[in-house]
């Protein structure tokens, strides 16, 4: 077999294994869907989100053919090919088209014109800062870099470079448990970024302050204050920048702002008191 064609061989082995092991994930889910013995670490189930909203494989389908492609396209080695120029701008026409429904794929539901529909240009504005970024010669995990990767085949050489972007990759991964995803985005090729975020306060809605400032109520009440003085102007710009581009004709006022934040946002329980021995 020529060895150019090593790469549609192993497309094609993943593409029959993933599609042979999700039937058998979904098979195996549908068949426990009415036991109510709870579910051990390794045993397969549905992916939800907040609110109840299950999340179905297609939208991780469709997130790694995006990175997948967008890879690809960055690490061509010769931007002069006609013919994979070509490839490159369809890719980017159907990447638009697919991420224009993307709350459609997310929500399996026409949501396109509500408030659920500005899924779809949250992630429209996600690729393009990324495609940006890597247009800018920015890299994903700054500190992974490449040419050492290639140049230098030692295995201390790649050891480092591998241990520089686990740290990255848990830096973006406190930030993201913190509810700060466009920092954590940006961040993955800038580090420093990450490294700020990692290091200020939690949002108060993410997972990190729900696990660290339950029993903390002052640093609960700092993430509110700092979320209602700061994070409210960044959120209404998004969205009056949102109604621009999608059309969306309804923009929240401050009462509703304040009902969703207090419907979203809970304040941390008080310390338990100690009883004396």
């Amino acid at each position: 077999m020529p060895h150019g064609r090593m790469p549609l061989v192993c497309c094609l082995v993943a593409f029959i294994l993933t599609f042979f092991v999700t039937r058998q994930i979904v098979r195996y889910i549908r068949d426990h869907s009415d036991s109510d013995a709870p579910r051990k670490w390794w045993q397969p189930r549905n992916i939800s989100a907040g609110g109840g909203l299950h999340i179905h494989h297609v939208v991780i389908g469709v997130l790694l053919v995006l990175i997948s492609g967008v890879w690809m396209v960055t690490m061509a080695v010769d931007g002069g090919e006609g013919e994979f120029t070509a490839a490159a701008i369809l890719f980017g026409i159907g990447a638009a088209l697919v991420l224009d429904e993307f709350a459609l794929i997310l929500h399996l539901e026409d949501v396109y014109w509500s408030e659920d529909g500005r899924t779809s240009v949250d992630a429209v504005f996600a690729a393009v800062a990324v495609a940006v970024l890597l247009v800018l010669g920015f890299h994903p995990l700054s500190l992974f870099d490449v040419g050492i990767w290639r140049e230098d085949h030692s295995f201390a050489a790649r050891a480092s470079v591998v241990a520089m972007a686990a740290v990255n990759l848990a830096l973006a991964v406190v930030v993201l448990l913190k509810g700060k995803v466009w920092t954590g985005l940006v961040g993955m090729f800038i580090t420093p970024l990450l490294i700020v975020g990692a290091v200020r306060l939690s949002r108060p809605h993410a997972p990190w302050a729900r696990w660290r400032y339950g029993d903390r109520p002052r640093k609960m009440e700092r993430a509110l204050i700092r979320e209602r003085r700061l994070r409210r102007p960044v959120v209404q710009a998004k969205l009056a920048l949102q109604n621009v581009i999608a059309g969306e004709p309804h923009f929240p006022d401050d009462a509703e702002v304040d009902v969703r934040l207090d419907r979203e946002i809970r304040a941390a329980r008080p310390p338990r008191q100690r009883t004396a021995a």
